[in-house]
């Protein structure tokens, strides 16, 4: 079982509070971080820079969070995503948890 003080969710949250993400951050992960701390810009530029499906689901939840549904939802489909309607705080501490999940996991092997 994972100790809380070393669980990297839990770090990130508490990393909200400080003047820095993370150190194990990804890109995506700072994105979501910026955009949680109301950075907007520093967040978009972030998702804007990275040309897959995170970055496109990152770009959805933030123009949500900018109130443009319609961009939104073009992002959604870009990452293959359902759009969502829920409040933007617990859909970008979603997405740092797949995020973060995602890094942690092992690569598979042959």
């Amino acid at each position: 079982m994972t100790d809380p003080i070393d669980d990297p969710i839990d770090a990130f949250v508490r990393s909200l509070d400080l003047e820095e993400p993370p150190p194990f951050a990804t890109a995506m992960l700072r994105a979501v971080w910026h955009g949680l701390r109301g950075d907007w810009d520093t967040a978009h530029e972030l998702a804007q820079a990275q040309d897959d499906a995170d970055g496109a689901w990152v770009h959805a939840w933030l123009h949500r969070i900018e109130g443009d549904l319609g961009n939104a939802d073009y992002w959604y489909r870009r990452a293959r995503r359902q759009a969502r309607r829920d409040d933007t705080r617990e859909e970008g501490l979603a997405i740092a948890r797949e995020l973060i999940r995602s890094t942690a996991a092992p690569a598979a092997t042959d």
